[in-house]
């Protein structure tokens, strides 16, 4: 990849990251079954994207590194496109960098901030805004509704935005020192491991199969299901999703692989092969 020697022209402003920010609130207008919210993502670092890169074939390849598979909490997920920004501007300015590892930091990274994200915003803040904001609604206080906005969403734009400054200002110290220490392939091939065990852990969650039928009569009757699982607990999902990534790879148009799938899966519901 081409990199310009002027480095502060590349360098990264609060103007840039303000766009971010804002843009970020998008980032599940459009969010759909294939990738999720990889299109908001996206649109969010186009920013960073045009300010650390000037030549047109570098800003194309940066976008398209970032349509790749993302999902987390939206209320945290500034943290990684901080930290993504961070590492833009590095692998715009370095001409040793590894930018395989971005798509690496952010796999390793939507999981488990997705866990936090959930149990902070769905499970306790939501929570407690509701039952502010229901106390007095039950009471005719049309105050109910706005004081719901007002707990559930002041708190939620403060930690987005501070989110994404400290993503950026960790991204950026914490790029330098390894790079200075001479970690970066480390880094790199452990944030790949992290990232595919994430994915692969995706996939039970994700990718549901369930076969119809049973061995034996009586008590000693077994589900075939429960065989499969017994040799390998969510074996049928992972074969599926090998058997989709094989066709990816071949070049197989996305609606030709959905059409494929949901014509198994008709077929095979009908004649009684999977269970419904």
């Amino acid at each position: 990849m081409t990199t310009s020697n002027d480095t502060s022209s590349n360098k990264i402003t609060k103007r840039d990251l303000k766009s971010v920010f804002f843009r970020s609130l998008t980032m599940e207008y459009s969010w759909n079954y294939e990738r999720q919210q990889h299109m908001g993502y996206c649109f969010s670092m186009l920013p960073i994207i045009r300010r650390v890169y000037k030549d047109k074939d570098d800003q194309v390849a940066a976008a398209k590194r970032h349509m790749e598979f993302f999902n987390t909490t939206p209320y945290v997920s500034t943290l990684i496109l901080g930290i993504s920004a961070a590492m833009e501007e590095a692998n715009a300015n370095e001409k040793d960098f590894d930018e395989s590892s971005i798509n690496s930091v952010k796999a390793a990274l939507m999981s488990p901030l997705a866990g936090i994200g959930d149990s902070l915003f769905w499970g306790t803040l939501r929570v407690i805004a509701t039952g502010l904001g229901v106390s007095l609604s039950m009471q005719g206080n049309i105050l109910g509704p706005l004081l719901f906005l007002v707990v559930f969403n002041v708190p939620h734009y403060l930690i987005r935005w501070f989110c994404l400054k400290w993503g950026y200002g960790f991204g950026t110290s914490f790029l330098s020192k390894i790079e200075k220490s001479g970690l970066m392939p480390k880094l790199t091939m452990g944030a790949a491991i992290l990232g595919l065990m994430v994915i692969g852990a995706m996939v039970p969650n994700l990718v549901s199969v369930s076969v119809a039928g049973s061995l034996g009569t009586g008590d000693s009757a077994q589900t075939i299901q429960s065989i499969i699982d017994g040799i390998m607990p969510s074996l049928l999902p992972l074969l599926v999703t090998l058997g989709v990534y094989e066709l990816v790879q071949h070049k197989v148009k996305i609606a030709w692989i959905l059409v494929i799938l949901m014509a198994v899966g008709i077929v095979g519901s009908f004649f009684g092969v999977f269970a419904i």
